[in-house]
């Protein structure tokens, strides 16, 4: 097979390694791109605390400036903040530099609507086509703006929290909570949260300078130092943020990690046992949410993975869905903002908490059981393409086929979900049981069966 290269372009920006696919040359093209695509006007820029961040940003906004946009550098900002703050200010769209759960050779950026949403693919594909055709509408210099900052982004974002969610109980509460902001751009507006809420905080890598103690991704392996600290502290619940604070993982009071899919999980179980509705999450999301909402008559609508296409199908559903997300940690609820959002998460699982009078562990007990387990292989998008044709003809008489994304197998117990990823040159796959040996010997089978097929490609 060919070699790969790191650069990826979809409907979750672009992503690449400092370097080596992502140079200032390319960040200043498609930031020239996106202000012709966007007409001029403001745009708001931002960053994750990843060493490359002022780098990439300094870039864009050159490419900005030559296309006659006002640029306004809101330096370091979680990226639910930093769409709230687009849409609330007004601003003709926004440019995040960040490359989330990637590690920190990796940068990218996050192209944002006048809504404060990602780009829709239809509005990816008409500002690509700007991209590609390098059709840039320069400006004579005398028209070039005056950057712009903006010192305090998160403010409006967490008035709306502190106005949204009951406040005065989870203050009554006076929880010990321990967090873990990966030295990311939640460490921006975390300890103001927490803070607010009346909590108690334990922090620990909470500085927002980018030099991950461990990989920003909140996998369970990935999350020990938050795991023995919530223990080891006595702390009600430990929370731990992706490096631009869209993800929340959740660990018990005993210090164990219940796993990023738990986190939506939960949520969907308070808000739908409050208001039952609607729910959206994209296709490789647990089976337990089905199940929570089947509890209160709830209907669930599954989507292409990416949080553009969640979110597009909430504000296209009536009647409005409650809650939505994705089970990597990312958390919807569409009456704060329609994005994943790690803060939205924290306070779901505190209000959860306060209102029940139950303790982290007692609440995840409540939940379905199911055991999901999520491997990748190496790959690129055609070669995906072409393994999952081989797969769907392998697998046509075992179960029920799903070509939302990739392929998808319901068996009678058990799913197995092959895709190519939209962040990095892999191939995703995921199996599900009821237990961790029927989830196990799945994920086995199925990539014995990629290794044999790839041999084809």
């Amino acid at each position: 097979m060919k070699k790969m290269s790191s650069l990826k372009i979809s409907i979750s920006g672009v992503r690449g390694i400092i370097g080596e696919s992502l140079t200032p040359q390319l960040a200043a093209a498609f930031a020239q791109a996106f202000g012709t695509y966007t007409g001029g006007g403001s745009i708001v820029v931002g960053q994750d605390a990843r060493p490359s961040g002022t780098m990439v940003k300094q870039a864009v906004i050159s490419g900005l400036l030559a296309v006659g946009c006002q640029p306004v550098d809101v330096g370091i900002c979680p990226i639910p903040s930093f769409l709230f703050l687009t849409k609330e200010s007004k601003s003709s769209g926004g440019i995040a530099i960040t490359a989330s759960h990637n590690p920190k050779e990796w940068n990218g950026m996050k192209f944002i609507s006048r809504d404060g949403l990602y780009l829709t693919p239809h509005q990816t594909e008409e500002f690509l086509d700007i991209y590609h055709q390098g059709e840039f509408y320069f400006v004579e210099p005398e028209r070039y703006k005056s950057l712009k900052t903006e010192s305090n982004p998160a403010e409006p974002h967490l008035r709306k929290l502190i106005s949204y969610f009951d406040v005065d109980r989870i203050r009554s509460k006076k929880y010990r909570v321990a967090i873990d902001c990966s030295n990311g751009a939640g460490a921006v507006l975390a300890p103001r949260l927490l803070e607010a809420l009346g909590c108690e905080p334990i922090f620990i890598h909470c500085l927002p300078d980018g030099t991950y103690a461990h990989h920003p991704e909140p996998l369970p392996e990935n999350i020990i130092d938050i795991c023995r600290t919530t223990r080891e502290g006595r702390a009600d619940v430990g929370f731990v943020q992706d490096a631009d604070a869209d993800r929340l993982a959740v660990v018990s009071e005993k210090g164990d990690p219940l796993g990023e899919e738990a986190t939506l999980a939960l949520a969907a179980q308070y808000v739908l046992g409050k208001t039952p509705g609607p729910v959206v999450c994209n296709l490789s999301t647990t089976q337990a949410i089905d199940d929570i909402a089947g509890r209160v008559g709830a209907s669930v609508i599954r989507t292409k993975i990416g949080e553009i296409n969640v979110v597009e199908r909430i504000l296209a559903t009536e009647p409005r869905p409650v809650i939505g997300g994705e089970g990597n940690g990312g958390v919807i609820i569409p009456d704060i903002h329609p994005c994943r959002d790690s803060f939205t998460a924290m306070c779901v699982i505190l209000e959860y908490m306060a209102s029940s009078g139950k303790s982290v562990s007692a609440l995840q007990k409540s939940l379905p059981r199911y055991a999901m387990i999520k491997e990748k292989v190496p790959g690129s998008a055609e070669q995906a393409f072409r393994l999952i044709n081989l797969l769907k003809k392998k697998y046509e008489n075992k179960g029920r086929l799903e070509l939302l994304d990739g392929l998808k197998v319901r068996m009678s117990d058990h799913w197995i979900h092959v895709r190519p990823s939209n962040t990095e040159p892999i191939i995703r796959v995921i199996a599900e049981a009821r237990n961790r040996k029927k989830a196990t010997a799945a994920i086995r089978r199925l990539k014995r069966e990629i290794t044999a097929l790839q041999g084809q490609l």
